[in-house]
């Protein structure tokens, strides 16, 4: 790992009760490198994260702190990367609210290299220690129901995939590419990696290195979230109409034939089957969870998957709706630019 010069970026909004072990534990891998700088890039904390970001900085030279004016993950990772990147080999990207196992940088860098793999990817584990409503939503994201099925979403295989979390790339291929497209708030990393694909780009999925993820608390948190990621990926699948998934056409799909059953529910008593249908997989899904936990709280699982999947649906079909989408062309894609060194050889 010596030879490799790092840019670790966490992107920050609020995250004053997670970024310290966050940056703390990044820090503690900075020996293993040629070079290695994190950035914490924050999007207008009120609630301390930046004091306490800077706070270390002082103890940790390895660690900068930088003002993300337009707030999304997307702008913080590419300014990052414009003001930080020119030398550096390899990007790391960590959000502040996961939690990742030690050595967490240098194994996805030796994954990398051992499979040739311009960027490599984890699956993400829902967890909530929290109230019943976040040990729910996170019970429900870890399964088919929640997830659809996607390798990256707790799933425990290996191997060259189209997308997942991510988590390391090749800054050259990184920088080829475009960086993230900052008009998206969610859903960034699939578009982005549909243009890493597309220009020859290889995405290997690492399920040995997992990482944790605080599920959101309530409902009205996570049907706020999953709304904006049904609207992200229907950017998505219109900008790069060869990326669409069966599994993701589904949830739109089912929500427009509920509509249409209730609609003529009236005149067809017999279209009311399918909502009752699906009625009964939620009610089968609360009462699995509850008894696989043994807790009451997988009472909720059902609502929680409810939740998540109009959500979804309602974005996925909102954006169709209010905003149209350009095809992207390979042949105008225009390379992100940097202007600064790397601040730590």
């Amino acid at each position: 790992m010596g030879g490799f010069r790092v840019l670790v970026v966490v992107p920050t909004l609020n995250e004053a009760a997670h970024v310290e072990s966050v940056v703390t534990g990044l820090l503690a891998e900075q020996a293993s490198f040629r070079a290695f700088q994190v950035v914490v890039a924050d999007g207008g904390s009120t609630d301390g994260t930046v004091g306490l970001a800077e706070a270390l900085g002082r103890r940790h030279p390895a660690l900068s702190v930088i003002h993300n004016r337009d707030r999304l993950q997307s702008a913080a990772i590419n300014l990052a990367v414009r003001k930080f990147g020119a030398d550096a080999d390899i990007l790391i990207r960590c959000d502040a609210h996961s939690q990742y196992p030690e050595g967490f940088c240098a194994r996805l860098i030796e994954t990398m290299t051992a499979r040739g793999a311009d960027a490599v990817v984890v699956p993400m584990d829902s967890r909530g220690g929290g109230n019943c409503v976040q040990r729910a939503v996170a019970w429900v994201s870890n399964s088919p129901i929640g997830t659809g099925g996607s390798a990256h979403r707790a799933g425990h295989r290996s191997g060259f995939v189209d997308h997942g979390h991510h988590a390391a790339f090749r800054l050259d291929m990184f920088r080829k590419a475009g960086g993230y497209d900052e008009t998206f708030s969610h859903n960034e990393d699939a578009e982005f990696d549909c243009r890493q694909r597309a220009l020859g780009g290889k995405i290997y999925l690492d399920g040995e290195i997992r990482i944790g993820y605080q599920a959101r608390s309530t409902l009205a948190e996570l049907w706020r979230q999953y709304l904006r990621y049904g609207a992200g990926r229907s950017r998505t699948v219109r900008r790069h109409p060869g990326s669409a998934r069966l599994r993701q056409l589904l949830v739109p799909g089912h929500l427009v034939l509920t509509a249409a059953c209730l609609a003529v529910a009236p005149w067809a008593p017999q279209a009311l089957l399918w909502p009752l249908f699906y009625l009964l997989l939620l009610a089968g899904t609360s009462v699995g969870f509850a008894v696989r936990h043994r807790s009451a709280c997988g009472l909720l699982t059902g609502p929680a998957a409810a939740v998540m999947h109009t959500a979804w649906g309602g974005g996925f079909l909102g954006a169709l709706l209010r905003r149209r989408e350009q095809v992207w062309r390979a042949s105008a894609q225009v390379p992100l630019e940097v202007t600064a060194p790397l601040l730590n050889p």
